[in-house]
């Protein structure tokens, strides 16, 4: 394998950009080939850049790599005005890629990053070639409109403060892992850490009361492009049986389960999955770099 000098970028993968007029977060880890392929990461609910941070190091190897926090987590702005539906996320993704001028796009999804990404496949059809969606958000529908009502009393930050904080992280992250030796400080204080701005809880309830419901099954139909589920036989927060559904209203797609993992596949088995990814993107597989 060829040896390079790390570019500045690469040291400091950090990045701003302004889009639907808020400020985005992302990273970027470049490749060495100007024409590798791009690979675009959607987190899930509550995730942000950090759950990608075991197979970014893997894939970067591959790709020239851009890791996204969405609208109201992570790092970016947790706006007032933004729209934060799944399917402006998607138009989201969409200006992200037509920003930066960014061709010959993969993208990987996680959770509800799943349905995001199925919705910027739509919008930006030309641009995007294939999917992996990893235990993807499937079949939800919007919340109740009592819910919806709810959401604008003043008091229900604190519903939503006390429903993130009920059982702490710690405890939270049991239900997305099927070995609890996982779980250290290091991925702890990764997913506590945005929940230390208060301006999270209030993206949080608009995230609540704009999410549209998941795509079904017509809808899922009109979703051509070549996906592959990766999913944890022991996924405690969208169970197998999601993914056994979705592979057969999805015109394009193969399900992938993993024996010994459960939700949060990029931090379980990073070198399976990852694995799994190039072998489906056409792109030469790890052992042979």
């Amino acid at each position: 394998m060829e040896m390079r000098v790390s570019t500045p970028e690469e040291t400091n993968p950090a990045k701003q950009i302004q889009l639907q007029d808020i400020n985005i977060y992302y990273e970027h880890y470049p490749h060495g080939k100007a024409d590798a392929p791009v690979l675009i990461m959607i987190h899930g609910f509550l995730g942000s850049c950090f759950s990608f941070r075991r197979i970014i190091p893997i894939l970067k190897e591959h790709f020239h790599i851009y890791a996204i926090d969405l609208p109201g987590f992570g790092k970016s702005e947790k706006s007032r005005t933004f729209m934060y539906s799944l399917k402006n996320y998607g138009q989201l993704i969409a200006d992200f890629i037509e920003s930066l001028k960014i061709e010959n796009v993969y993208v990987i999804g996680h959770s509800m990053g799943g349905q995001v990404a199925m919705h910027a496949s739509k919008i930006a059809a030309d641009k995007i070639n294939k999917l992996i969606l990893i235990g993807c958000s499937g079949y939800l529908k919007r919340p109740s409109r009592f819910i919806v009502q709810c959401s604008y009393l003043p008091f229900f930050v604190y519903v939503i403060r006390h429903w993130i904080s009920k059982k702490g992280v710690h405890e939270n992250l049991l239900t997305v892992v099927h070995n609890p030796s996982l779980i250290d400080d290091e991925l702890i204080n990764g997913y506590a850490q945005p929940f230390n701005d208060q301006k999270t809880f209030h993206a949080l309830i608009r995230v609540l009361r704009h999410r549209e419901g998941d795509m079904q099954p017509a809808e899922l139909q009109e979703v051509s492009h070549p996906i592959l589920l990766l999913w944890g036989k022991h996924d405690q927060v969208i169970p197998l049986p999601v993914g056994e559904r979705m592979v057969n209203d999805l015109p394009n797609a193969k399900l992938k389960v993993f024996e010994k993992a459960g939700h949060l596949l990029p931090e379980e088995i990073p070198e399976e999955i990852s694995e799994e990814i190039c072998g489906f993107f056409d792109i030469v597989k790890l052992n042979q770099m």
